[in-house]
């Protein structure tokens, strides 16, 4: 099983969060639920964010989204800005969601508004 966690995953885990869906028995508990579980929650801009802009996190990074978000509530950030490798990440510590991602290639001329905190993980 590969380590990197494709937006079909993503996808399918939050309509279950939505709409739980009982699992089948034979179902594997996928690397991205068993990560995440209920810690960290993408919105749905976040989502298309991350498809249109094909933005895929490996379990790894997920590992260090997860420990910067931990990072931030423990010095009272609210709303972070986060980064990892190529990546910023917009996140209501609070919420525990995922609000945006932007890659690289679309970082250049962005303006973070609304943070109180930023954290490089």
């Amino acid at each position: 099983m590969s380590n990197r966690i494709d937006n079909a995953q993503v996808a399918e885990l939050l309509s279950r969060q939505v709409a739980p869906v009982s699992p089948r028995p034979t179902e594997k508990t996928t690397e991205f639920q068993d990560l995440l579980g209920s810690r960290l929650k993408l919105s749905g801009h976040a989502q298309t964010r991350m498809q249109s802009r094909n933005i895929q996190l490996e379990a790894s990074q997920w590992d260090r989204v997860m420990s910067g978000v931990e990072r931030a509530a423990e010095k009272g950030g609210r709303e972070s800005l986060l980064m990892i490798d190529d990546v910023a990440l917009i996140v209501s510590i609070k919420n525990r969601t995922i609000i945006t991602a932007v890659d690289m290639a679309h970082l250049s001329e962005s303006v973070f508004t609304n943070i109180d905190s930023a954290v490089i993980v």
